[in-house]
Protein backbone atom coordinates (compact mmCIF):
# COMPACT_ATOMS: atom_id res chain seq x y z
CA UNK A 1 0.00 0.00 0.00
CA UNK A 2 2.86 2.40 0.84
CA UNK A 3 4.39 1.75 -2.59
CA UNK A 4 1.07 2.55 -4.30
CA UNK A 5 0.74 5.85 -2.45
CA UNK A 6 4.31 6.86 -3.29
CA UNK A 7 3.67 6.04 -6.95
CA UNK A 8 0.46 8.07 -7.00
CA UNK A 9 2.23 11.04 -5.42
CA UNK A 10 5.03 10.93 -8.03
CA UNK A 11 2.53 10.62 -10.90
CA UNK A 12 0.52 13.63 -9.68
CA UNK A 13 3.61 15.79 -9.36
CA UNK A 14 4.97 14.60 -12.71
CA UNK A 15 1.71 15.34 -14.52
CA UNK A 16 1.63 18.81 -13.05
CA UNK A 17 5.27 19.45 -13.96
CA UNK A 18 4.69 18.16 -17.49
CA UNK A 19 1.73 20.44 -17.99
CA UNK A 20 3.43 23.52 -16.58
CA UNK A 21 7.15 22.93 -17.09
CA UNK A 22 7.90 24.12 -13.54
CA UNK A 23 9.07 22.76 -10.22
CA UNK A 24 6.61 21.89 -7.48
CA UNK A 25 7.04 25.06 -5.44
CA UNK A 26 7.49 27.51 -8.32
CA UNK A 27 4.76 29.93 -9.30
CA UNK A 28 2.27 28.56 -11.80
CA UNK A 29 2.23 31.87 -13.66
CA UNK A 30 4.78 34.04 -15.45
CA UNK A 31 4.94 37.77 -15.88
CA UNK A 32 4.97 37.37 -19.69
CA UNK A 33 1.81 35.25 -19.84
CA UNK A 34 -0.90 37.48 -18.44
CA UNK A 35 -3.66 35.31 -19.92
CA UNK A 36 -2.69 32.50 -17.53
CA UNK A 37 -2.32 34.69 -14.46
CA UNK A 38 -4.05 33.18 -11.44
CA UNK A 39 -5.43 30.40 -13.66
CA UNK A 40 -3.65 27.59 -11.82
CA UNK A 41 -2.93 27.30 -8.10
CA UNK A 42 -1.05 24.66 -6.16
CA UNK A 43 -0.55 24.72 -2.41
CA UNK A 44 -0.88 22.51 0.62
CA UNK A 45 0.92 21.52 3.75
CA UNK A 46 3.02 18.87 5.45
CA UNK A 47 2.32 18.02 9.08
CA UNK A 48 3.12 15.60 11.83
CA UNK A 49 0.23 15.13 14.26
CA UNK A 50 -0.11 13.09 17.45
CA UNK A 51 -3.18 12.51 19.62
CA UNK A 52 -3.10 10.09 22.52
CA UNK A 53 -2.33 9.38 26.17
CA UNK A 54 -5.94 8.43 26.80
CA UNK A 55 -7.24 5.75 29.14
CA UNK A 56 -7.77 3.01 26.54
CA UNK A 57 -5.15 3.96 23.93
CA UNK A 58 -1.65 5.37 24.28
CA UNK A 59 -1.57 6.09 20.54
CA UNK A 60 -5.06 7.14 19.53
CA UNK A 61 -4.12 8.83 16.25
CA UNK A 62 -0.58 9.65 15.13
CA UNK A 63 0.35 10.33 11.52
CA UNK A 64 2.46 12.20 9.02
CA UNK A 65 0.46 13.81 6.24
CA UNK A 66 0.94 15.64 2.95
CA UNK A 67 -1.93 17.68 1.52
CA UNK A 68 -1.87 18.77 -2.13
CA UNK A 69 -4.46 21.34 -3.13
CA UNK A 70 -4.75 22.16 -6.80
CA UNK A 71 -7.18 24.37 -8.66
CA UNK A 72 -7.84 25.97 -12.02
CA UNK A 73 -10.12 28.87 -12.85
CA UNK A 74 -9.86 29.48 -16.59
CA UNK A 75 -12.56 31.47 -18.35
CA UNK A 76 -15.81 29.92 -17.07
CA UNK A 77 -14.42 26.49 -16.15
CA UNK A 78 -12.80 25.34 -12.94
CA UNK A 79 -11.67 22.42 -10.84
CA UNK A 80 -10.54 22.16 -7.22
CA UNK A 81 -8.99 19.26 -5.37
CA UNK A 82 -7.52 18.45 -1.96
CA UNK A 83 -5.78 15.07 -1.81
CA UNK A 84 -4.16 13.89 1.41
CA UNK A 85 -1.51 11.20 1.80
CA UNK A 86 -1.31 9.90 5.34
CA UNK A 87 0.58 7.21 7.26
CA UNK A 88 0.78 6.44 10.96
CA UNK A 89 -1.11 4.73 13.77
CA UNK A 90 -4.84 4.75 14.54
CA UNK A 91 -5.95 3.19 17.84
CA UNK A 92 -2.51 1.55 18.12
CA UNK A 93 -2.87 -0.03 14.65
CA UNK A 94 -0.60 1.02 11.76
CA UNK A 95 -2.27 2.44 8.66
CA UNK A 96 -1.44 4.06 5.34
CA UNK A 97 -4.14 5.73 3.28
CA UNK A 98 -5.08 8.28 0.64
CA UNK A 99 -8.04 10.57 1.35
CA UNK A 100 -9.70 12.57 -1.39
CA UNK A 101 -10.91 15.42 0.77
CA UNK A 102 -12.41 17.24 -2.20
CA UNK A 103 -12.28 16.81 -5.98
CA UNK A 104 -14.80 18.54 -8.19
CA UNK A 105 -15.06 20.36 -11.51
CA UNK A 106 -17.61 22.46 -13.27
CA UNK A 107 -18.81 25.74 -14.72
CA UNK A 108 -18.77 29.14 -13.05
CA UNK A 109 -20.10 32.47 -14.30
CA UNK A 110 -21.39 35.71 -12.85
CA UNK A 111 -24.89 34.24 -12.89
CA UNK A 112 -24.48 30.61 -11.77
CA UNK A 113 -22.14 27.79 -10.74
CA UNK A 114 -22.58 24.12 -11.65
CA UNK A 115 -20.16 21.81 -9.79
CA UNK A 116 -19.95 18.01 -9.77
CA UNK A 117 -17.72 15.75 -7.67
CA UNK A 118 -16.57 15.16 -4.10
CA UNK A 119 -17.47 18.28 -2.11
CA UNK A 120 -17.77 19.40 1.50
CA UNK A 121 -20.81 21.62 2.12
CA UNK A 122 -21.23 23.41 5.46
CA UNK A 123 -24.54 25.12 6.14
CA UNK A 124 -25.44 27.28 9.11
CA UNK A 125 -24.25 30.43 10.84
CA UNK A 126 -23.74 29.30 14.43
CA UNK A 127 -20.44 28.02 15.80
CA UNK A 128 -19.88 24.24 15.79
CA UNK A 129 -23.52 23.29 16.40
CA UNK A 130 -25.50 23.55 13.16
CA UNK A 131 -29.02 22.06 13.07
CA UNK A 132 -29.42 22.96 9.38
CA UNK A 133 -26.21 21.19 8.28
CA UNK A 134 -27.59 17.79 7.23
CA UNK A 135 -25.39 17.28 4.18
CA UNK A 136 -21.82 16.65 5.34
CA UNK A 137 -21.02 13.47 7.30
CA UNK A 138 -18.21 13.41 9.86
CA UNK A 139 -15.57 10.93 10.98
CA UNK A 140 -15.93 11.53 14.71
CA UNK A 141 -13.05 9.16 15.43
CA UNK A 142 -10.37 10.94 13.40
CA UNK A 143 -8.51 12.96 16.01
CA UNK A 144 -6.32 15.99 15.34
CA UNK A 145 -6.05 19.61 16.52
CA UNK A 146 -8.36 20.72 13.69
CA UNK A 147 -12.09 19.80 14.07
CA UNK A 148 -12.61 20.37 10.32
CA UNK A 149 -10.41 17.32 9.65
CA UNK A 150 -13.42 15.21 10.65
CA UNK A 151 -15.57 16.41 7.75
CA UNK A 152 -16.16 13.87 4.96
CA UNK A 153 -16.97 14.86 1.39
CA UNK A 154 -20.03 13.70 -0.54
CA UNK A 155 -20.26 13.02 -4.26
CA UNK A 156 -22.86 15.59 -5.23
CA UNK A 157 -24.12 18.02 -7.84
CA UNK A 158 -24.25 21.58 -6.59
CA UNK A 159 -25.89 24.51 -8.36
CA UNK A 160 -25.57 28.12 -7.20
CA UNK A 161 -27.83 30.67 -8.86
CA UNK A 162 -27.06 34.32 -8.12
CA UNK A 163 -30.47 35.97 -8.28
CA UNK A 164 -28.96 39.32 -7.28
CA UNK A 165 -25.77 40.56 -5.59
CA UNK A 166 -27.47 39.97 -2.23
CA UNK A 167 -29.55 36.84 -2.94
CA UNK A 168 -28.42 33.41 -4.09
CA UNK A 169 -30.18 30.07 -4.46
CA UNK A 170 -28.30 26.83 -3.78
CA UNK A 171 -29.53 23.43 -5.00
CA UNK A 172 -27.79 20.16 -4.07
CA UNK A 173 -28.41 16.59 -5.24
CA UNK A 174 -26.62 13.70 -3.46
CA UNK A 175 -27.17 10.44 -5.39
CA UNK A 176 -25.41 8.10 -2.91
CA UNK A 177 -25.78 8.11 0.86
CA UNK A 178 -22.59 8.33 2.93
CA UNK A 179 -23.00 8.07 6.74
CA UNK A 180 -20.84 9.54 9.46
CA UNK A 181 -18.24 7.31 11.11
CA UNK A 182 -18.82 6.09 14.66
CA UNK A 183 -16.84 3.47 16.52
CA UNK A 184 -19.24 2.11 19.10
CA UNK A 185 -17.21 -1.08 18.93
CA UNK A 186 -14.45 0.79 20.80
CA UNK A 187 -16.74 1.58 23.74
CA UNK A 188 -16.64 -0.64 26.80
CA UNK A 189 -20.34 -1.51 26.98
CA UNK A 190 -19.82 -4.96 28.45
CA UNK A 191 -18.57 -8.33 27.24
CA UNK A 192 -22.06 -9.29 26.06
CA UNK A 193 -22.37 -6.39 23.59
CA UNK A 194 -20.97 -6.30 20.05
CA UNK A 195 -21.56 -4.27 16.88
CA UNK A 196 -21.99 -5.66 13.38
CA UNK A 197 -21.05 -3.96 10.10
CA UNK A 198 -23.61 -1.51 8.75
CA UNK A 199 -25.69 -2.30 5.67
CA UNK A 200 -26.07 0.85 3.59
CA UNK A 201 -29.37 1.69 1.87
CA UNK A 202 -29.77 0.38 -1.67
CA UNK A 203 -28.17 2.67 -4.24
CA UNK A 204 -31.27 3.89 -6.03
CA UNK A 205 -32.68 7.27 -7.02
CA UNK A 206 -35.29 7.16 -4.25
CA UNK A 207 -32.57 6.75 -1.63
CA UNK A 208 -30.70 9.84 -2.78
CA UNK A 209 -30.84 13.15 -0.95
CA UNK A 210 -31.93 16.59 -2.09
CA UNK A 211 -31.34 19.96 -0.46
CA UNK A 212 -31.94 23.58 -1.32
CA UNK A 213 -31.23 26.90 0.39
CA UNK A 214 -32.20 30.50 -0.34
CA UNK A 215 -29.60 32.85 1.15
CA UNK A 216 -29.85 36.60 1.77
CA UNK A 217 -26.87 38.83 2.58
CA UNK A 218 -27.84 42.40 3.40
CA UNK A 219 -25.66 45.06 5.08
CA UNK A 220 -27.62 44.87 8.33
CA UNK A 221 -28.44 41.14 8.47
CA UNK A 222 -27.77 37.83 6.79
CA UNK A 223 -30.26 34.95 6.84
CA UNK A 224 -31.33 31.87 4.92
CA UNK A 225 -34.12 29.33 4.62
CA UNK A 226 -33.34 25.71 3.71
CA UNK A 227 -34.90 22.31 3.13
CA UNK A 228 -33.32 18.85 3.19
CA UNK A 229 -34.86 15.52 2.26
CA UNK A 230 -32.89 12.29 2.58
CA UNK A 231 -30.96 10.02 4.93
CA UNK A 232 -29.50 11.74 7.98
CA UNK A 233 -25.70 11.16 8.23
CA UNK A 234 -26.22 11.06 12.01
CA UNK A 235 -27.79 7.73 12.99
CA UNK A 236 -28.55 5.25 15.76
CA UNK A 237 -28.50 1.46 15.96
CA UNK A 238 -30.92 -1.44 16.02
CA UNK A 239 -30.83 -4.86 17.65
CA UNK A 240 -29.68 -7.46 15.14
CA UNK A 241 -29.65 -10.49 17.40
CA UNK A 242 -30.08 -11.51 21.04
CA UNK A 243 -28.61 -14.84 22.10
CA UNK A 244 -29.72 -16.39 25.42
CA UNK A 245 -27.95 -19.72 24.90
CA UNK A 246 -25.26 -18.91 27.49
CA UNK A 247 -27.83 -18.01 30.13
CA UNK A 248 -27.15 -14.29 29.70
CA UNK A 249 -28.34 -11.96 26.97
CA UNK A 250 -25.61 -11.57 24.31
CA UNK A 251 -26.66 -8.63 22.15
CA UNK A 252 -25.46 -7.78 18.62
CA UNK A 253 -26.27 -4.30 17.36
CA UNK A 254 -26.13 -2.91 13.83
CA UNK A 255 -25.97 0.75 12.70
CA UNK A 256 -29.30 1.71 11.16
CA UNK A 257 -30.27 4.70 9.04
CA UNK A 258 -33.42 6.73 8.61
CA UNK A 259 -34.83 9.36 6.25
CA UNK A 260 -36.16 12.73 7.26
CA UNK A 261 -37.35 16.09 6.01
CA UNK A 262 -35.65 19.08 7.60
CA UNK A 263 -36.80 22.70 7.29
CA UNK A 264 -34.20 25.18 8.50
CA UNK A 265 -33.70 28.87 9.23
CA UNK A 266 -30.61 30.79 10.30
CA UNK A 267 -29.53 34.40 10.74
CA UNK A 268 -26.60 36.61 11.72
CA UNK A 269 -27.34 40.09 13.07
CA UNK A 270 -24.55 42.59 13.93
CA UNK A 271 -25.52 45.00 16.73
CA UNK A 272 -22.67 47.42 17.23
CA UNK A 273 -19.77 45.42 18.68
CA UNK A 274 -22.03 42.42 19.33
CA UNK A 275 -23.16 39.75 16.87
CA UNK A 276 -26.33 37.74 17.41
CA UNK A 277 -26.65 34.39 15.63
CA UNK A 278 -29.45 31.88 15.52
CA UNK A 279 -30.23 28.63 13.78
CA UNK A 280 -33.15 26.20 13.95
CA UNK A 281 -34.41 23.15 12.09
CA UNK A 282 -37.67 21.24 12.22
CA UNK A 283 -36.74 17.58 11.63
CA UNK A 284 -39.69 15.48 10.50
CA UNK A 285 -39.38 11.69 10.68
CA UNK A 286 -41.76 8.77 10.20
CA UNK A 287 -41.67 6.23 13.00
CA UNK A 288 -45.09 4.62 12.95
CA UNK A 289 -43.64 1.28 14.09
CA UNK A 290 -41.68 2.75 17.00
CA UNK A 291 -38.24 1.77 15.69
CA UNK A 292 -35.60 2.61 18.28
CA UNK A 293 -33.07 3.94 15.74
CA UNK A 294 -35.47 6.59 14.39
CA UNK A 295 -35.75 9.69 16.61
CA UNK A 296 -39.01 11.51 17.22
CA UNK A 297 -39.73 14.49 15.02
CA UNK A 298 -38.19 17.48 16.73
CA UNK A 299 -37.10 21.10 16.61
CA UNK A 300 -33.38 21.67 17.20
CA UNK A 301 -32.14 25.21 17.76
CA UNK A 302 -29.08 27.26 18.67
CA UNK A 303 -28.96 30.88 19.88
CA UNK A 304 -25.58 32.54 20.18
CA UNK A 305 -23.91 35.84 20.95
CA UNK A 306 -20.40 36.97 20.04
CA UNK A 307 -18.43 39.88 21.52
CA UNK A 308 -14.82 40.99 21.95
CA UNK A 309 -14.09 41.68 25.62
CA UNK A 310 -10.79 43.61 25.55
CA UNK A 311 -9.20 41.27 23.04
CA UNK A 312 -10.89 38.09 24.29
CA UNK A 313 -13.28 37.01 21.54
CA UNK A 314 -16.14 35.25 23.33
CA UNK A 315 -18.90 33.13 21.80
CA UNK A 316 -21.69 31.88 24.06
CA UNK A 317 -24.37 29.56 22.67
CA UNK A 318 -27.48 27.90 23.99
CA UNK A 319 -28.23 24.57 22.28
CA UNK A 320 -31.68 23.06 22.66
CA UNK A 321 -34.11 20.50 21.30
CA UNK A 322 -37.82 19.81 21.71
CA UNK A 323 -39.10 16.33 20.79
CA UNK A 324 -42.65 16.00 19.46
CA UNK A 325 -44.99 13.21 20.61
CA UNK A 326 -42.65 12.39 23.47
CA UNK A 327 -43.46 9.59 25.87
CA UNK A 328 -41.14 8.23 28.55
CA UNK A 329 -39.91 4.66 28.28
CA UNK A 330 -41.36 2.18 30.75
CA UNK A 331 -38.68 0.32 32.69
CA UNK A 332 -39.41 -3.44 32.82
CA UNK A 333 -40.54 -5.03 36.07
CA UNK A 334 -39.92 -8.67 36.97
CA UNK A 335 -43.32 -10.07 37.89
CA UNK A 336 -42.25 -13.48 39.29
CA UNK A 337 -38.55 -14.26 40.03
CA UNK A 338 -39.37 -17.97 40.34
CA UNK A 339 -41.01 -18.26 36.94
CA UNK A 340 -38.60 -19.10 34.10
CA UNK A 341 -40.90 -17.69 31.44
CA UNK A 342 -41.24 -14.44 33.40
CA UNK A 343 -37.45 -14.25 33.75
CA UNK A 344 -36.95 -14.68 29.99
CA UNK A 345 -39.56 -12.05 29.23
CA UNK A 346 -37.98 -9.66 31.72
CA UNK A 347 -34.51 -10.19 30.17
CA UNK A 348 -35.84 -9.55 26.66
CA UNK A 349 -37.74 -6.43 27.72
CA UNK A 350 -34.65 -5.13 29.56
CA UNK A 351 -32.52 -5.48 26.42
CA UNK A 352 -35.10 -3.53 24.41
CA UNK A 353 -35.43 -0.88 27.12
CA UNK A 354 -31.66 -0.29 27.54
CA UNK A 355 -31.16 -0.23 23.77
CA UNK A 356 -33.97 2.24 23.15
CA UNK A 357 -32.76 4.41 26.02
CA UNK A 358 -29.22 4.59 24.63
CA UNK A 359 -30.56 5.57 21.19
CA UNK A 360 -32.50 8.36 22.86
CA UNK A 361 -29.30 9.53 24.56
CA UNK A 362 -27.55 9.60 21.17
CA UNK A 363 -30.36 11.77 19.75
CA UNK A 364 -30.65 13.97 22.91
CA UNK A 365 -34.20 12.72 23.43
CA UNK A 366 -33.98 11.04 26.82
CA UNK A 367 -36.31 13.86 27.92
CA UNK A 368 -38.87 15.89 26.03
CA UNK A 369 -36.53 18.90 26.05
CA UNK A 370 -32.75 19.03 25.99
CA UNK A 371 -30.70 22.03 27.14
CA UNK A 372 -26.98 22.67 26.72
CA UNK A 373 -24.51 25.56 26.76
CA UNK A 374 -21.23 26.07 24.90
CA UNK A 375 -18.60 28.77 25.45
CA UNK A 376 -15.54 29.53 23.31
CA UNK A 377 -12.96 32.15 24.32
CA UNK A 378 -10.00 32.97 22.07
CA UNK A 379 -7.22 35.56 21.99
CA UNK A 380 -3.98 36.41 20.17
CA UNK A 381 -0.88 37.25 22.22
CA UNK A 382 2.61 38.64 21.48
CA UNK A 383 1.73 40.46 18.27
CA UNK A 384 -0.29 37.53 16.89
CA UNK A 385 2.43 34.99 17.60
CA UNK A 386 0.40 32.87 20.04
CA UNK A 387 -3.25 32.01 19.51
CA UNK A 388 -5.12 30.57 22.50
CA UNK A 389 -8.54 28.99 22.50
CA UNK A 390 -10.68 27.47 25.24
CA UNK A 391 -13.93 25.65 24.43
CA UNK A 392 -16.36 24.29 27.01
CA UNK A 393 -19.68 22.44 26.72
CA UNK A 394 -22.20 21.41 29.38
CA UNK A 395 -25.48 19.57 28.84
CA UNK A 396 -27.89 20.43 31.65
CA UNK A 397 -30.23 17.56 30.74
CA UNK A 398 -27.70 14.71 30.60
CA UNK A 399 -25.07 16.33 32.91
CA UNK A 400 -22.35 15.58 30.34
CA UNK A 401 -19.52 18.04 29.81
CA UNK A 402 -16.46 18.68 27.65
CA UNK A 403 -13.48 21.06 27.86
CA UNK A 404 -10.82 21.64 25.21
CA UNK A 405 -7.92 24.11 25.62
CA UNK A 406 -5.63 24.70 22.63
CA UNK A 407 -2.57 26.88 21.95
CA UNK A 408 -1.05 27.60 18.53
CA UNK A 409 2.42 29.11 18.16
CA UNK A 410 3.26 30.77 14.85
CA UNK A 411 6.97 29.98 15.02
CA UNK A 412 7.95 31.77 11.84
CA UNK A 413 7.47 31.67 8.13
CA UNK A 414 4.98 28.90 7.39
CA UNK A 415 5.77 26.78 10.47
CA UNK A 416 3.31 26.47 13.35
CA UNK A 417 3.00 24.33 16.48
CA UNK A 418 -0.36 23.43 18.05
CA UNK A 419 -0.94 21.66 21.35
CA UNK A 420 -3.83 21.05 23.68
CA UNK A 421 -6.04 18.57 25.49
CA UNK A 422 -9.58 17.29 25.04
CA UNK A 423 -11.54 15.98 28.02
CA UNK A 424 -15.14 14.81 28.32
CA UNK A 425 -17.14 12.92 30.92
CA UNK A 426 -20.66 12.26 32.14
CA UNK A 427 -22.80 10.14 34.46
CA UNK A 428 -22.60 6.36 34.30
CA UNK A 429 -24.02 4.89 31.06
CA UNK A 430 -24.11 8.29 29.36
CA UNK A 431 -22.70 8.65 25.85
CA UNK A 432 -19.78 10.75 27.15
CA UNK A 433 -18.98 8.22 29.88
CA UNK A 434 -18.59 5.48 27.23
CA UNK A 435 -16.68 7.77 24.85
CA UNK A 436 -14.30 9.37 27.38
CA UNK A 437 -11.81 6.45 27.72
CA UNK A 438 -11.47 6.42 23.92
CA UNK A 439 -11.71 10.10 22.97
CA UNK A 440 -9.97 11.92 25.83
CA UNK A 441 -6.33 12.78 25.19
CA UNK A 442 -3.56 15.29 24.53
CA UNK A 443 -2.56 16.44 21.07
CA UNK A 444 0.41 18.13 19.43
CA UNK A 445 1.10 19.04 15.82
CA UNK A 446 3.85 20.62 13.70
CA UNK A 447 2.61 22.01 10.41
CA UNK A 448 4.29 23.73 7.45
CA UNK A 449 2.17 25.35 4.74
CA UNK A 450 3.46 25.90 1.23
Amino acid sequence: MRKKITTMFIVLVSLWQGANGQGLFESATTENDSSREHAFTLNGYVRGSAYGAGKNFDYTNMFGEVSLRAGIKKDQFLFNSDIRFRSGYNFNNPFTEVEVKEAYAGYSSNVADLLLGEQIISWGRTDGFNPTNNITPNNYFFFSPEPDDQKISNFLLKTDIRISPKIDWEIIAIPLFKPSVYRYDLFDMGDNVSFDTAVLPERTFKNGSFATKLNFEFPGIGFSASWFRGYDPFYGFDIRNVDFSTGNAVVTYIPSFYQKNSIGLDFSLPMGTWILRGEAAANLTKNDEGKMYIPNSNVSYVAGIEHDFKGFLTIVQYIGQYAFDYSALSEPVLSDPNNMQALMQYASETVNYESALFNRKIFHQQDEMNHALSVTISKWFAWETFYTELTGYYNFTSEEYMIRPKVTWKIGGSLSLSAGYSYMDGPEKSVFSYAAPVMNGAFVEFKVNF
